[in-house]
């Protein structure tokens, strides 16, 4: 179904963006205004229950733009939980079924290296961050900025879930689901489609294993720096009982420390990047998303052209004087006035599988149209994002590298400079 289509409807529709030079020149809401999320809280539901507590997030709007009049204050906060996230989330899904809708921070705790949970500090920390990412890619996006819903989202603070509710997306997106778990198996697949659709799948498996190596490699090596302190101490307990040697024990001691302690940097540094690349993973799966919604925009036509040519073999039967039940059985044929009957009834019907079928194209075209700027655009940001996540992750692992390097070659300058 086509936005144009859908119950759901954007308050400012942008206008015509046909090339992705249009794309990244259109205008934004992020052109306008400043978007950030200041703090998180966590807070109890009333009862007394230890665990009963949920996290809030401080939205906070700054407008950038003195004539811009679309929000509603120059300055605005409002605090949100991750579960409004998800609706307003859930909408833009819904609602814009021709978009490569920017991904929310995991839910929870992916490809870990360590035992944490969601109310960790860190994660909530990280978790802020995401969730900071998702707003600014929603308000950088011309087809999603503008939204009356989006714009409620972020200033509305009373009424926005009932407001949200009654455009009727829960209804679609049930509709949706239920579509889309059913296999889809069109007769000419869009080879362009099914190109995009398998890369997805690749790039969500080949990410899913990069994560899921290095939550390994990282629990292997922030295990073997943390041994380190043990060289310290000893080489500390053994430079008290030696007179001549003592000060390069000391020493040497000192910079095992430094091993063990300078990992927790390394390891802190490399889990905001591996969020980065969790950004990835989830768009991998929102890309798929894109391509199962025009294959069901395909099935449509092809359902709309097996129809009609059902009901003109009907038709043809009915012309023939054998559509009815004692023709079929006895082989004889139907009265002149039931044969006229039947082909005008026919007549009507196959003009509107006619108009169905366009109907259907028409949408499939233009749903064509925007997806292929849409993965234009993605597939720009992602080169662009990627390369910069992973020359960032491989310059991490070269700067412990060389740390660790010149600790070791600072201990051996003190074992070497004992008398």
């Amino acid at each position: 179904m086509s936005a144009e289509n859908s119950p759901i409807q954007a308050s400012i529709s942008p206008s015509v963006i046909e090339t992705l030079n249009d794309f990244e020149n259109h205008d934004t809401l992020l052109k306008h205004v400043d978007i950030t999320i200041v703090e998180s809280e966590k807070r109890a539901n009333g009862t007394l229950h230890v665990r009963d507590h949920y996290t809030v997030y401080l939205i906070a709007i700054k407008v950038t733009d003195p004539d811009y009049t679309h929000v509603q204050s120059k300055i605005s906060t409002i605090w949100r939980r991750y579960t409004e996230f998800e609706q307003i989330h859930d909408y833009l899904l819904v609602t814009y079924p021709y978009v490569v809708i920017p991904p929310l921070p995991e839910k929870r705790v992916l490809y870990a290296w360590r035992k944490s949970d969601t109310t960790d500090p860190e994660f909530v920390e990280r978790r802020r961050a995401g969730l900071e990412n998702f707003l600014l890619r929603v308000a950088s996006h011309p087809r999603l900025c503008f939204d009356d819903q989006f714009i409620n989202f972020l200033q509305q603070e009373h009424g926005w879930r009932e407001t949200l509710t009654d455009t009727g997306y829960l209804l679609q997106a049930e509709n949706k689901i239920k579509s889309l778990s059913l296999s889809i198996r069109l007769k000419k697949p869009d080879p362009e489609i099914e190109t995009v659709k398998n890369y997805g799948k690749q790039l969500e498996t080949n990410l899913g294993n990069f994560l899921y190596t290095r939550s390994k490699i990282i629990e292997k090596n922030y295990a073997l720096c943390k041994l380190h302190a043990n060289y310290g101490k000893l080489f500390s307990e053994w430079s008290v009982i030696e007179k001549e040697m003592g000060d390069g024990l000391q020493k040497a001691g000192h910079y095992c420390d430094s091993i063990a302690d300078c990992i927790d940097s390394v390891a802190e540094d490399e889990e905001q990047l591996a969020d980065q690349f969790k950004e990835y993973l989830f768009y991998a799966g929102a890309l798929q998303h894109l391509c199962n919604n025009h294959e069901a925009l395909q099935l449509a036509v092809e359902s709309a052209e097996d129809t009609l040519n059902n009901r003109i073999s009907d038709r043809k039967r009915a012309a023939a004087g054998k559509s009815g039940l004692m023709s079929r059985l006895f082989g004889t044929t139907d009265p002149d006035i039931v044969r006229d009957q039947s082909t005008r009834v026919l007549d009507t019907k196959i003009e509107a599988d006619r108009e169905a079928i366009d109907k259907a194209r028409k949408d499939l075209q233009e749903f064509t149209k925007k997806v292929s700027v849409e993965i234009e655009h993605f597939q720009k940001q992602k080169d662009k994002d990627l390369h910069e996540s992973l020359v960032g992750f491989v310059s991490l692992q070269v700067k412990a590298a060389k740390k660790n390097l010149q600790a070791w070659t600072q201990i051996k300058e003190c074992l070497q400079n004992m008398p």
